[in-house]
């Protein structure tokens, strides 16, 4: 005899606290656009001066930057090795990126990051401290497969795909599909067997200065290291260098919340996707096996620190769109699953921000679904590589907000989980492991009714 699930789980449900749907996901900074540009606009509550701030930060996050020596010497430098020459080309719109979508295609909005296992010797151990890995001695933390004319590019990303089928228990099914990663075509030679390689798509950009902006109070007291109340799930934040603080804080940016800031992130980006360097990161990822200085520069830094700022600004105040469709019951019914299937055990609905240098990201009630903080997902969605305090199978939980958005900002179906292996949130949540588990399974549980309440919920985030 079947049971729904809502039936199932009627005692949890009952014992949980639903939170009230909020039309604004940003607090004051929400936007109302929709459609194609809904990730790029400013937050609502910036005064018109900082408007133009944020305009100006656009200009930089969006213009293409070249080789040097240029006449276009405020946007010159790129290279020699490279990924993009444009944030926003891996950032599409502000949004997400995807993995290459044929073989032989261009992998700009997907990164690898390389790094080797550690050993006790005092070079890997300062590594370890700052870096959070010990970079590939020949092809450093990043590979880069673009280069200016005279570089031999770092390789050829190819993602290739073995199909699975899950089966829920109402008997219907789910394709999915496993993706294996290669380097092809390795500009420096064979790069070893101890390569451990992790693909990471761009995520989106909206809402991020609000997440900076949430107390390190509020991550900590989310902490469940030993897992003392028995849900099986034990959150913990990564333990990661600040540059500009020089000492170890919490993680919050990346994958793996392997940043402490958006300044931060972004100078590592720069560094590691264009092959700029700042103050804050002073090297780009070429090693010595690759002579990258017999190439022109940029100057010392490449990247000025008002330009750095300028994109920090402008990569804070990007708006989270409204939310839609509040008082469909499909997406209330959605709404209630989410909680009762123990979703919220990590995808944090609600945080109030503290006191930040802008005032716009300060004292706003948000709504992003994320704790900011590691779980160990399972050995299926496990990369193997380990960063900073952050195990080969823990990832940072992404913020939901603004999911319902993605096909429209992407122009196409948008790609899921942090290697763009999912083609729909459904794929995203079967793929679910590790801490996770109970959960996923209760979805695989459900009825097709239910799962369709809950990607309703999903979507109207």
């Amino acid at each position: 005899m079947l049971f729904r699930l809502t039936a199932l789980l009627l005692g949890t449900l009952c014992s949980l606290s639903i939170q009230a749907n909020p039309a604004k996901p940003g607090g004051d900074t929400s936007t109302t656009k929709t459609g194609a540009n809904a990730f790029s606009m400013p937050a609502s509550n910036l005064s018109f001066d900082k408007r133009l701030d944020f305009s100006v930060g656009n200009s930089f996050f969006r213009n293409p930057w070249v080789a040097a020596p240029a006449t276009t010497d405020a946007r010159d430098g790129l290279g020699p090795l490279f990924n993009t020459n444009a944030c926003q080309s891996c950032h599409v719109k502000d949004g997400r990126g995807h993995p290459p979508t044929f073989d032989g295609d261009n992998a700009v909005s997907m990164l690898v990051r390389l790094s080797v296992p550690a050993n006790d010797s005092e070079q890997h151990i300062a590594y370890l401290q700052t870096l959070g890995v010990v970079p590939h001695p020949v092809y450093g933390g990043q590979l880069q497969d673009m280069a200016i004319p005279g570089a031999v590019p770092e390789g050829k990303v190819a993602i290739r795909y073995t199909p699975e089928t899950v089966r829920f228990n109402d008997g219907s099914t789910l394709a999915l599909r496993r993706p294996h990663l290669t380097i092809e075509k390795p500009g420096y030679g064979a790069p070893g067997n101890e390569l451990l390689t992790s693909a990471r798509i761009a995520p989106p950009m909206i809402g991020l200065g609000l997440l900076e902006a949430i107390p390190e109070a509020s991550l900590l007291a989310r902490e469940d290291i030993h897992d003392a109340n028995n849900d099986g799930i034990r959150g913990r934040t990564n333990k990661v260098w600040d540059n500009a603080a020089n000492k170890t804080v919490a993680g919050r940016f990346g994958w793996k919340a392997g940043q402490p800031s958006l300044r931060q992130q972004n100078a590592h980006a720069f560094a590691g996707d264009m092959g700029l360097t700042s103050h804050l990161v002073p090297a780009d990822d070429c090693t010595a096996a690759q002579d990258c200085g017999q190439y022109p520069d940029g100057g010392k830094p490449e990247v000025s620190d008002d330009i750095l700022d300028a994109v920090t600004f402008y990569s804070q105040h990007l708006a989270v769109p409204a939310r839609r469709n509040l008082n469909d019951p499909q997406v209330q019914a959605g709404e209630r699953l989410f909680l009762a299937l123990g979703c919220a055990g990590c995808h944090t609905p609600s945080y109030t921000t503290g006191e930040h240098e802008s005032p716009a990201l300060s004292g706003q009630t948000i709504y992003p679904y994320t704790d900011l903080l590691l779980h160990d997902m399972g050995e299926d969605l496990a990369d193997n590589r380990p960063e900073f305090a952050a195990s080969g199978r823990e990832w940072r939980t992404p913020p939901l907000w603004g999911l319902g958005y993605a096909d429209e900002v992407a122009g196409e179906p948008a790609r899921y989980l942090h290697d763009g292996r999912a083609r729909t949130p459904l794929e995203a949540v079967i793929w679910h492991g590790g801490e996770a588990e109970a959960a996923r399974n209760r979805v695989l549980a459900a009825s097709a009714e239910e799962r369709e309440q809950l990607i309703a919920f999903l979507e109207s985030l």
